[in-house]
């Protein structure tokens, strides 16, 4: 599947939790064997994101092999004090992800925003600057870091290993904002699959395509307006921040001399 508004990117870091639910309900956690489709959604979003669309996860590489550390751990009790855990994390992992975007239709009133070239352009400069937001692997201990890079370039680990299978596995979570079924909209609905790899690489399935999902719980839609979201037109009226056109180009002209003396 190509998209002309497609990213391709390499995420890596020291260690991964992409944490089985199974194992929580004693305190413990145990990594997946490989990324959830969700955890790869946040890490794109990290990199850039606007509610105008929702970013669609293609494949991803599995890049090393599939190595675990077990860790002893002090969590907070929600009591107070300390308890005693183990935390088996992923050790050494690379992914290549490719990923596009597409517009969330539940948001009708950001069709203003509805720039392809302008998004696209932007998520390519937030990839070349190692994402917006900080990147993590599954849970916040756990600090990655993104660079582009074209997925099919490099050998992998399991480039030859044929079918590998890691059974039901959780794919992702609909919220409310991009729920599609009927049934779903105002709820939060949990979404599983089969997992399985073929040659390194995982071939998600889109989120509607998913056959064992279920509604968990209610939620609202949050509402964006002029008051908490800055979209297209604002821009072209140039009243960003309520500066005029010659307030703004005075500053980006700031900032542009600042980065040359600097960068």
């Amino acid at each position: 599947m190509e998209r002309e508004n497609a990213i391709e990117y390499k995420v890596y870091g020291k260690y991964a939790l992409f944490t089985d639910p199974l194992t929580k309900t004693g305190g413990e956690k145990l990594s997946y064997q490989v990324p959830t489709y969700q955890a790869l959604k946040g890490i794109t979003e990290s990199i850039y994101w606007k509610p105008t669309f929702t970013w669609v996860i293609y494949e991803c590489i599995v890049m090393h092999p599939i190595r675990t550390e077990s860790k002893g751990m002090r969590p907070i009790k929600y009591q107070g004090g300390n308890d005693l855990a183990s935390y088996t994390y992923l050790k050494d992992v690379e992914y290549r992800v490719k990923a596009h975007f597409v517009w969330n239709e539940n948001r009708p009133d950001l069709v203003n925003d509805r720039n392809e070239n302008k998004h696209y352009q932007i998520a390519k400069r937030m990839l070349e600057r190692g994402g917006r937001r900080d990147i993590f692997l599954g849970t916040r201990e756990c600090q990655g870091y993104v660079e582009p890079c074209t997925v099919m370039e490099g050998e992998g680990f399991y480039d030859n290993d044929g079918n590998i299978s890691f059974g039901i596995m959780v794919h992702g979570i609909t919220y409310s904002d991009e729920a599609v079924r009927e049934n779903e909209k105002k709820h939060i609905t949990i979404r599983l699959w089969n997992a399985y790899m073929k040659d390194g690489v995982i071939r998600f399935p889109e989120p509607e395509e998913c056959q064992i999902r279920k509604v968990v719980a209610e939620m609202e839609m949050k509402t964006f307006d002029e008051k908490n979201f800055c979209g297209i037109r604002e821009l072209e009226r140039g009243n960003l921040f309520g500066l005029d056109k010659n307030a703004l180009k005075n500053i980006l002209s700031i900032i542009s001399d600042c980065w040359e003396k600097f960068k």
